[in-house]
């Protein structure tokens, strides 16, 4: 099966590397599941993850980044709902 993520990050914003940090981390992850990781950029304060096709994070919806933890659980319920994430999946006390 395909999984395609992308990183839309706002240029005016200097979003990059954010953006390509949160990219790396997801590759390392995701090594065998994600078949193609695009970085878009974009204008006007954008920061969206999508994977496959729906967007599972939105800045201008949560009003913050996504912590990587996070981001990490939500692509995982997109394209590998059975892998395990270790310390990942602990939840906050």
């Amino acid at each position: 099966m395909s999984n395609r993520v992308e990183i839309h990050y706002c240029t005016q914003c200097r979003w990059l590397l954010r953006a390509a940090w949160m990219a790396q981390e997801l590759l390392t992850t995701f090594t065998q599941d994600i078949t193609e990781l695009s970085l878009c950029p974009a204008e006007g304060g954008v920061f969206q993850v999508i994977a496959n096709s729906k967007v599972v994070w939105c800045r201008k919806d949560a009003g913050r980044f996504p912590e990587i933890t996070e981001l990490k659980q939500l692509i995982r319920d997109e394209i590998a709902p059975e892998k395990q994430l270790g310390h990942a999946d602990k939840k906050k006390t």
